[in-house]
């Protein structure tokens, strides 16, 4: 587990090179559920997702030894945007492995803040095999996306923001992949608000950690084109810190469809103004389903990322051919 003092630790290292996002209240969420819906608005961090927080939690903690030989990462795009931006801040320089799945807006990105770029394969799992590899040839230091404790205190800082913004705070809606954000945010809820309930939200294919927890032990799913693409790849089959935290302190994990997943994306801009991609809308999409209709409140919701291309955005907003978009 990650202790509180990690996690205050970690906000006190990342304070002056991350955002602290607003948590702000959805009249019309509020009124649907009969009960206060505040958004975690962790979309607008400075790289357009929570992943900033972990990835420069753990760059600050490397030797100049280790900032010099550079880092690496797997991603499914907002992390290896987060530590490309992390390693640029401190002089280092960032590799970056992913699956011909993620989109090319994310890519272009994470090339745009001067990262070494390699798409290697169709899954995560791909990924990781060739940063296994180039941490044995070049001696690159490894920053993972998730399962690491660095990350997750990272992470975790989003929690603490959320219990002081929202001191009443009794159902936390957070989105769920590897499960870097969703067991820091639980661990630090829990640590200050103890009868809290923490829920994982994530797509209806291809959920990694929601089939672990199921099985009792780490396993590998096949990935699968998603609105919410942030939201693929496995957890890793050594995975030895957030599947425990999260099958230890997550309440439930709810699964939402493309559909859904869609209509949060809609109502983000429609009703909130807030562009969000679709990872980022899955806890929107868990309430507009009525998956969620017998928890009470006050209700946080973690809007988690906004780095959608926007020719997918329109499309969704104006429910055109959404299906399609995804395969």
């Amino acid at each position: 587990m990650i202790s509180l003092d990690l996690i205050e630790q970690a906000r006190e290292r990342i304070a002056s090179h991350v955002r602290c996002t607003p948590l702000a209240v959805s009249t019309s969420l509020s009124e649907c559920l009969g009960t206060p819906v505040g958004l975690k608005l962790e979309h607008q961090q400075l790289t357009g997702s929570f992943k900033l927080r972990g990835a420069a939690n753990a760059v600050l903690q490397l030797s100049q030894i280790e900032r010099d030989r550079g880092v690496i990462a797997a991603s499914t795009g907002n992390h290896g945007r987060a530590l490309s931006y992390a390693a640029q801040e401190v002089g280092s320089r960032a590799t970056i492995c992913m699956s011909c799945l993620v989109p090319e807006n994310k890519v272009s990105e994470i090339r745009r803040l001067g990262a070494t770029v390699r798409i290697v394969g169709s899954s995560q799992d791909d990924a990781q095999e060739e940063v296994d590899r180039l941490v044995g040839e070049d001696g690159l230091s490894m920053i993972p996306a998730f399962d690491h404790p660095h990350i997750i205190a990272g992470q975790a800082t989003v929690g603490l923001e959320i219990v002081e913004a929202m001191p009443e705070v009794a159902v936390v809606l957070v989105p769920l992949s590897g499960g870097g954000l969703a067991a820091g945010v639980a661990a630090a809820v829990k640590a200050v608000r103890p009868l809290a309930k923490v829920i994982g939200i994530t797509m209806d294919r291809g959920a990694a950690m929601k089939a672990s927890i199921d099985a009792g032990h780490p396993v590998q799913v096949n990935e699968y084109r998603s609105f919410a693409d942030s939201l693929g790849g496995g957890i890793g089959l050594a995975n030895a810190w957030t599947f425990p935290m999260c099958k230890a302190l997550l309440d439930d994990v709810v699964l939402v469809s493309e559909s859904e997943i869609a209509a949060g994306i809609r109502h983000a801009y429609e009703f909130e103004r807030e562009v969000v991609e679709g990872a980022g809308a899955v806890g929107i999409a868990a309430l507009l389903s009525g998956k969620l209709a017998d928890i009470g409140g006050p209700i946080a919701v973690v809007l988690s990322g906004r780095n959608i291309d926007m020719s997918l955005h329109r499309s969704v907003v104006n429910g055109l051919d959404m299906m399609n978009e995804v395969g």
